[in-house]
Parts: C-alpha cells; sequence; structure tokens
C-alpha cells in the first residue's frame, strides 16, 4: 500500500488466531478452576442425565429385540373373551383341533383354567391366602410352543400328566417359598396335594404362566372339576402368512361366536410395555432437560461475574489496541470452552452409566450416536447463548470506564 509522504496511516487491529482465540478463552477458566467447575459440572449433569436414559431405553429395547428373535416373533395367541353381555366367553372343547386344521399353523397349543382349585404350600395355609396363584391345565407340547424352558426338574409326561404332578411358574414358585422342584416337594391344589416335579424360567411371550400352577389335562379333569375348556390357545405359524392365520383364528376357534374369541401376539404386548418405558424415557429426558437449562444458567452466571471482576483487564486490553469485536470473542469463546467441557465430561459419564447398568443387566450395550452428538450440540448451544449477553456487555465498556472502576 502507497504511503503518502507527511500522513501517518491509520494503524489496523492485530487480528487473532483460531488458536489465539482458544488460549484468551481459556485465561478466565485457568484463573477460576473451582468456579468453572462447578458451572461445567451443571452442565455434565444434564447431558449425562440425556445420554444415560436414552442409551438405557435403547438397550433395553435391544434386549427385547434378541429375546424375541431368539423364541420367535410367530406366536399368535386367541383366548376366550367375554359375551354381549359380559359374561365369560367359553372356548370350545374340540378348538385346538380345528385350529390345528389352519395349514400355515405348524404348532399349537393350549392351556385351560381351573377356577376352582386354590393353590396352597399346605392344608395349615388359611383360605384366604391363595397368593394370588392361577391353576391351568396344560398340554404337553405346551413348552415346545411358547419357548419356555425349565428352571428345575422336568415338564410333565405322559404318565405324569395323569397323576397329582404339577409344574410351577417362576412367580408362583417365590411366592410358594419352593426353590426347586423334587420328590418331596409338595403343594395342595384344590384341595389335593400335588408333588413339584418342575419350576419354569419366567416366560417372556406368556406372562400369566409365571404365576400359575401347570397340572396335567387328564388329571385336572379327574381330580380337579376342570371341564375340558381351553382358555388360551398358542400357535405358531409361518412367517410370511401370520396375518393371514390372524385373520381365521377367532373364527376357526370358536365358529359359532367369533366375536368372543381376544387374538393377540405376545410381541404386541411387549411392544406396548415398551412403549410405557418410552413415555418413562421420556419424562426423564424432560429432567435432563431442565438440569441441562440449570447448567446453562450457571454458564451465564459465571461469565457476568466474570465481566464484573475483569473490568481492569478489559479496560487494559482495550487500551492497548484490542477491538470491541476481539473483547467478545475472547468472552464468547470462554464460554464455549466451559460449554464443551461440561458436554464431553457429560457425554463420557452418560455412556458411562449405560455401559455398566447394560453390563449389570446382561444386555447389550446401545447409546445411539445421536444421542451424544446431539447432548454435545446442545451444551454448545447452551454455551453461546449464556455467553452472548455477557460477551456483549464486555465489549460495550469503554477503556476508561473499565480501568477507574475498583
Amino acid at each position: 500500500m502507497a504511503v503518502v509522504e507527511g500522513v501517518r496511516p491509520k494503524p489496523s487491529p492485530a487480528r487473532l488466531r483460531p488458536g489465539d482465540v482458544m488460549r484468551v478463552g481459556a485465561v478466565g477458566l485457568r484463573t477460576r478452576p473451582l468456579r468453572a467447575f462447578l458451572s461445567g459440572l451443571g452442565i455434565a449433569i444434564g447431558i449425562a442425565a440425556m445420554v444415560a436414559v436414552v442409551g438405557i431405553s435403547s438397550s433395553s429395547g435391544a434386549e427385547l429385540d434378541r429375546q424375541l428373535s431368539a423364541l420367535g416373533t410367530n406366536l399368535l395367541t386367541v383366548s376366550s373373551g367375554t359375551t354381549l353381555t359380559g359374561e365369560a366367553a367359553q372356548m370350545p372343547v374340540d378348538a385346538e383341533v380345528m385350529v390345528e386344521r389352519i395349514g400355515p399353523v405348524r404348532q399349537a397349543s393350549a392351556i385351560g383354567a381351573v377356577g376352582e382349585a386354590k393353590v396352597y404350600r399346605s392344608e395349615r395355609i388359611p383360605e384366604a391366602q391363595t397368593g394370588g396363584i392361577s391353576t391351568y391345565a396344560a398340554r404337553l407340547d405346551l413348552p415346545a410352543t411358547i419357548g419356555a424352558t425349565l428352571r428345575s426338574g422336568t415338564w410333565l409326561n405322559a404318565a405324569t400328566e395323569r397323576y397329582p404332578a404339577a409344574v410351577l411358574g417362576a412367580d408362583a414358585a417365590g411366592r410358594l417359598g419352593i426353590g426347586a422342584a423334587g420328590p418331596d416337594t409338595q403343594v395342595v391344589v384344590g384341595g389335593v396335594r400335588f408333588t413339584v416335579v418342575g419350576v419354569l424360567e419366567p416366560v417372556a411371550l406368556a406372562a400369566d404362566l409365571d404365576s400359575g400352577v401347570l397340572v396335567g389335562w387328564p388329571v385336572a379333569e379327574q381330580r380337579l372339576g376342570f371341564d375340558g375348556h381351553p382358555t388360551t390357545l398358542y400357535t405358531r405359524s409361518e412367517e410370511s402368512r401370520l396375518e393371514a392365520v390372524r385373520a381365521v383364528l377367532a373364527g376357526t376357534a370358536n365358529p359359532e361366536a367369533p366375536n368372543e374369541m381376544d387374538v393377540s401376539r405376545p410381541s404386541d404386548a411387549l411392544a406396548a410395555k415398551q412403549a410405557t418405558s418410552q413415555a418413562f424415557a421420556n419424562l426423564l429426558l424432560g429432567v435432563g432437560a431442565v438440569a441441562l437449562l440449570v447448567g446453562g444458567v450457571g454458564v451465564a452466571n459465571t461469565m457476568v461475574i466474570s465481566v464484573l471482576e475483569r473490568r481492569a483487564e478489559i479496560g487494559l486490553r482495550r487500551s492497548l489496541g484490542a477491538t470491541r469485536g476481539q473483547i467478545r470473542t475472547q468472552f464468547l469463546a470462554e464460554s464455549l470452552l466451559l460449554s464443551a467441557l461440561g458436554g464431553a465430561g457429560g457425554v463420557l459419564l452418560g455412556t458411562g452409566v449405560t455401559m455398566g447398568y447394560a453390563l449389570y443387566s446382561g444386555w447389550p450395550s446401545v447409546v445411539p450416536v445421536w444421542a451424544t452428538a446431539g447432548g454435545f450440540a446442545a451444551t454448545l448451544a447452551i454455551g453461546a447463548v449464556a455467553g452472548l449477553y455477557p460477551a456483549i456487555r464486555a465489549s460495550r465498556l469503554s477503556p476508561t470506564e473499565a480501568l477507574s472502576s475498583p
């Protein structure tokens, strides 16, 4: 640039490179570490809560998908509903045989509720203390159809289904104080002593059985007054024709009154349960968002106080040639650094909580990328908004006013 003789060129302010911005922005954090730590902690807690809630919910969903994949999603259930007058409907005795004739159905099994057969640990238990345990007559192929496994003992067979032998659901065994099956372990079912030959693991796709006692179909009819009518049918069908089977299942099970039959997929019930869990997760996300907002207020408070305490520094820098834009950049960079440190700590803490909980629960650990990236981006946005006013206020201080302030 040409210089005119006798005219002094107007000095141009030095430009701050990105590295310089980072250094001057970190000055306030280094000189006041405790205050910076406490402000960043508020941000970190909010981000950790958000990441952990999303991560634990996603891990739970992944475990649910894994269980459904292992057990199969082709299970359909038809059960007795109610009549038009509101009374309990009754499924035909031959409903199971009729359902087995549906072409795509590969497996079918049934249980029948024995309503009058109350279950007790012994005859000494008061009659009113039933423990909420139900009695069911069960077919021999029930475990294979619903994917049930035994924790202890064996399932019913062609011999034991005709005699007082029982298999307990997981919850029923706990309520009765029975840890394992054995020849000396007995319960009283409908006034008759039954030997416990097996204890089931929790049945994911037939949760009602967890609080039930299962006995053979013949012995239920002979000794417990069971009328032989099934109350729930379980069917396994071809995946590709599942909806077609579902459409005809009620009419096949009870041709005279298909409207009295309820058809469902256990996986749908589990999906509804997951939706409930997701609603709870959304509530916790709201709590995390509030914590994040509180952290943002803490950052804003820290930056405002920093401006008030550092007036002399601001005035000195202005008198040495720093522009208003450079002062704004300094304090905005300080706010962003504080938020970024809190956000990074929150992401790490939330991820650690998710992985620890998933490991403890035996679930696959899933932390969605969008949750961590979105959470960190939210901290930067909070930091920018929280630091904008203090940065503008600092830049508006004149050198003389700043230097003369106490």
